[in-house]
């Protein structure tokens, strides 16, 4: 191969290199994007008052996921319930279970207290804001 052959192959190589570089970050961005992990675009806590069932539901020294309105209840005491937005504060994921009192974020591990919303595991650093949150009637109203 002669020399201006040669570079012009590099260059090419070079650029296909890059571009496939460029997707696997595109890959990697994308793993990282509420899209991915339920988070649909919507805001992290409810911007007007939402009906997320019977308050029952909740029991008492527990909690439970509504991970379609992205939010978490827990019950610390009959009848009283706290509130905070299920959506992980390092990267937005949507928190998908609850185990041993502890959310877990699907996406890179992170764990939170949900009778507080503290940070319990990284890599998220801020806990997950409170929403508010009230019994009526038997059913649970948050936002």
């Amino acid at each position: 191969m002669s020399a201006p052959q040669s570079a012009a192959r590099r260059t090419v190589l070079k650029g296909a290199a890059a571009l496939a570089g460029a997707a696997g970050a595109g890959v990697t961005l994308a793993a990282c994007s509420t899209e991915t992990a339920g988070g649909s675009g919507t805001p992290a806590t409810p911007t007007a008052p939402v009906e997320l069932g019977a308050a029952a539901d909740v029991p008492v020294g527990g909690a439970k996921l509504y991970r379609e309105r992205k939010l978490i209840v827990s019950c610390p005491a009959e009848g009283r319930y706290t509130a905070f937005s299920a959506q992980c504060t390092h990267a937005g994921c949507v928190l998908d279970k609850i185990v041993e009192g502890e959310g877990n974020c699907p996406c890179h591990g992170s764990r939170f207290d949900v009778a507080t919303g503290k940070v319990l595991r990284g890599p998220a650093s801020a806990p997950l804001p409170a929403v508010p949150v009230r019994a009526e009637n038997g059913k649970l109203i948050a936002g």
